[in-house]
């Protein structure tokens, strides 16, 4: 295959964390890769410089706010103009944090909804005649806390159970030309907001398997469903067992 034909995948939210690892494991099986940042820009393009001199134009960085409309419908066309196709765009930004019922507020919920199910949605929608083309693939970053709500993060669990929906309703809707499918992981990285030592063992202890996750796990995950071509509208679980719930003693 020529460089000129290789596939090309949109991540969202890819300068740093899962995102990076699921570009970097895309890029080196073959990918050219459209890097997604808000705020990150150093990190993209150190990350995207990178991974051109592995292979000569094959990365590039697009900036946008997703909560802004207008910016994700010209984050759409600029993705389509950086290698003139698209199969494969991964909704992997996300905003996380805790909103208490007592002190959430509307900005809170714009922000949570905005980021994980809004600009997903219409993302999708003004690819899918590209990804139509290249009967291509959606793969939404849900989480097992779509359905096993987290203490105080009602909005981010609401927020990630409308985008389970939206991938089952997606898949429906956009075969049988693309296949949409999620992934819903469960301690991979511990967050950017400082975390006790005990509540780490704590949510440890949680985890059938005794340990979190690492990038490579969720990365693996986007490659295999990549690669199966009858999976669709389907979620997986990439949490070493933690959303069987607690061990029921006898």
């Amino acid at each position: 295959m020529a460089p000129s034909d290789n596939p090309v995948a949109l991540v969202t939210g890819s300068a740093k964390r899962l995102g990076k690892q699921i570009v970097s494991q895309l890029h080196q099986t073959g990918y050219r890769v459209i890097i997604h940042y808000h705020q990150s820009g150093a990190e993209a393009q150190s990350l995207a410089d990178t991974l051109n001199q592995q292979r000569p134009d094959s990365a590039a960085i697009l900036q946008a706010n997703l909560l802004d409309e207008q910016a994700v419908k010209q984050l759409a066309t600029q993705t389509l103009a950086c290698f003139n196709r698209l199969d494969v765009l991964v909704n992997n930004a996300s905003s996380f944090y805790p909103t208490p019922l007592s002190t959430a507020t509307h900005q809170q919920w714009d922000d949570l909804f905005g980021s994980n199910v809004k600009a997903p949605y219409f993302l999708a929608q003004a690819l899918a005649p590209a990804l139509h083309e290249t009967k291509g693939c959606i793969i939404n970053m849900v989480d097992i806390h779509a359905e096993r709500p987290l203490q105080d993060h009602n909005i981010y669990c609401m927020a990630k159970a409308a985008l389970l929906m939206m991938t089952k309703s997606l898949a429906r809707e956009l075969a049988p030309t693309i296949r949409v499918n999620g992934i819903a992981p469960g301690a991979i990285l511990w967050p950017s907001q400082q975390l006790a030592e005990a509540d780490k063992a704590d949510i440890v202890q949680q985890i059938p398997l005794k340990r979190i996750g690492t990038p490579e796990d969720i990365a693996s995950t986007v490659l295999f469903l990549l690669q199966s071509s009858y999976i669709s509208g389907q979620i997986i679980a990439v949490d070493g067992g933690r959303s069987l719930g607690a061990a029921q003693k006898a």
